[in-house]
């Protein structure tokens, strides 16, 4: 940060900071990098708090100690960089298909990625930043979605909200189900399981999944729901998330994705007929959003 330059670098004060009941469970660490922003770097805050300059309830802590909804979090004065220029109005909101204690499901449209990087800083974490702009816990994905692909997707609008996903995520006591329109006739009902190995290979801007004889583990199971002379539409229900897990394994068996032009066709349909379209939740709740195509 250039030291004398008003436009690239800002001063703070001192600042008390509440815990919310939304926060209530994080470290210390996470909850100041949360609030703060990436305008202030993690190696700043964790030589902050070692050196007993960030205060709870008066009282030093450690990184990693969890807060409690009510605590409050004194910081010291801060010269910080200056905040990033947020990305241009008239991002459309996210539809909002549903929300509970804890959390909320939208609508990602295909071609948004689920959280900005270079050279995008659209994104759906971006737009649900937006929609909440007073949120002390700002509602975070609990998962991603392919860029490409379409249909739900599931947030935490509290630490503990998202934690709660992301445990049931790894559980499998969350179900994901999906509608892909595939190259390739199968007969209605025909079900299949797709179970491989998968790993990432080449540079990493051409970086490609594979199936391979070593990898990560990977299973869903499909089922054909209809079917014509040159596609079919298959529901599969997925049961890990592994990069492009769906598309690879799907290409593998010569069943390729319409539109997917990594693994499929590269003059194919003008967008990939990939759409997260139902989740049930471990209590049992439904969300469910058809795709447009």
């Amino acid at each position: 940060m250039p030291p004398d330059n008003a436009d690239d670098a800002r001063h703070t004060g001192v600042r008390h900071l509440e815990v919310s009941p939304e926060e209530d469970g994080q470290k210390l660490l996470q909850f100041l990098s949360r609030r703060l922003g990436p305008d202030v770097p993690g190696s700043l805050l964790l030589r902050l708090i070692r050196s007993g300059q960030v205060r709870v309830d008066s009282a030093r802590k450690k990184p990693f100690d969890r807060l409690h909804a009510g605590q409050t979090v004194r910081l010291p004065p801060l010269r910080v960089a200056a905040p990033a220029p947020e990305p241009g109005p008239g991002a459309p909101a996210l539809a909002v298909l549903a929300q509970g204690p804890g959390w909320i499901a939208v609508a990602k449209p295909a071609g948004l990625p689920s959280q900005p990087g270079t050279g995008h800083a659209d994104a759906a974490s971006t737009r649900l930043a937006a929609m909440f702009p007073q949120a002390t816990f700002t509602p975070t994905p609990a998962h991603r979605l392919d860029r490409d692909t379409s249909g739900i997707l599931l947030a935490g609008t509290s630490y503990q909200g998202l934690r709660a996903l992301q445990q049931a995520l790894a559980a499998h006591t969350l179900r994901k189900l999906y509608l892909a329109r595939v190259h390739g006739g199968l007969a209605p009902g025909q079900a299949l399981t797709l179970r491989d190995t998968l790993a990432k290979a080449g540079p990493e801007n051409r970086r490609r999944v594979a199936v391979t004889a070593q990898g990560k583990p990977a299973l869903a199971l499909a089922r054909c729901l209809e079917s014509d002379s040159r596609t079919s539409l298959l529901e599969i229900d997925l049961r890990t998330g592994r990069t492009h897990q769906l598309r690879v394994q799907l290409a593998s068996r010569s069943l390729p994705i319409v539109g997917d032009r990594k693994y499929g066709r590269p003059d194919d349909a003008p967008r990939m007929m990939l759409h997260a379209w139902q989740i049930v939740l471990p209590d049992g709740t439904s969300i469910r959003l058809e795709p447009d195509w």
